[in-house]
């Protein structure tokens, strides 16, 4: 187990709720939204989630949605998840651990799969057989979605960074999936807007590091600049 799985595991089974807090700052202008929505209009599916987190997009899609199956492997995430989701007062998830590999569903029963800055850790986490473990997270994805539904992977394409520019190994898998597996893609900007410029030096070092942090953040900074890519396919694949 590499130093940076052992970070970012620490953070999600023992700092859920300011993770959640970091990521609750994204995209303040609705730009995923609004994207996800023109590639595939959500009124109405049946969504299956993976690797769910603390459930940014699971609160996004249920608005529209008409049923989300929100997956992820740590239980400390999805504590985070249930009081919120609860608390939107809608009715129209469920969740649950998952790995992404295997999902405790059935073939066929999912007009839309999706997956949020979760896919892309193989790279970090499993440098070894990473190939191998991707194409099994996408075998699942077809698996599961029904004959003409849709499939979508966001990952980062830079945080800090205005235009988009992903690190060597994530610009590798991001090939993969578009040479190897055939998915479309489109970048958008989804700037982290903090409350206050404590609040932005506190949560940016917090997960993203202090080189970040000193690179990107002034001492008046509120706004942390971020490219996020949208890869999408239809099956049959």
């Amino acid at each position: 187990m590499t130093a940076r799985r052992n970070f970012f595991q620490n953070i999600y089974r023992h700092r859920a709720e300011k993770y959640d807090r970091l990521v609750a700052r994204e995209d303040a202008q609705g730009n995923l939204f609004a994207a996800l929505n023109e590639i595939i209009p959500l009124d109405g599916l049946r969504v299956v989630e993976f690797g769910a987190g603390t459930g940014r997009l699971t609160r996004l899609l249920s608005v529209l949605v008409k049923l989300i199956y929100a997956f992820d492997i740590e239980p400390a995430m999805l504590r985070q998840l249930a009081p919120q989701m609860r608390a939107t007062g809608t009715a129209n998830w469920y969740a649950a651990l998952g790995e992404n590999g295997r999902m405790p569903l059935a073939s066929n029963c999912a007009d839309l799969v999706i997956e949020g800055w979760s896919f892309a850790h193989v790279m970090g986490w499993h440098p070894e057989d990473w190939l191998s473990r991707t194409d099994a997270m996408l075998a699942e994805m077809a698996r599961i979605l029904k004959p003409g539904g849709t499939a979508v992977l966001i990952e980062t394409l830079g945080t800090g960074r205005r235009r988009p520019q992903p690190t060597d190994k994530l610009a590798r898998l991001y090939r993969h999936w578009q040479e190897r597996h055939g998915f479309q893609s489109r970048w958008i900007r989804t700037d982290f807007q903090f409350a206050s410029p404590a609040e932005a030096d506190e949560l940016t070092r917090f997960f993203f590091g202090d080189a970040l942090a000193d690179e990107c953040l002034t001492g008046s900074d509120v706004i942390l600049p971020e490219c996020t890519g949208i890869w999408w396919k239809r099956i049959p694949w």
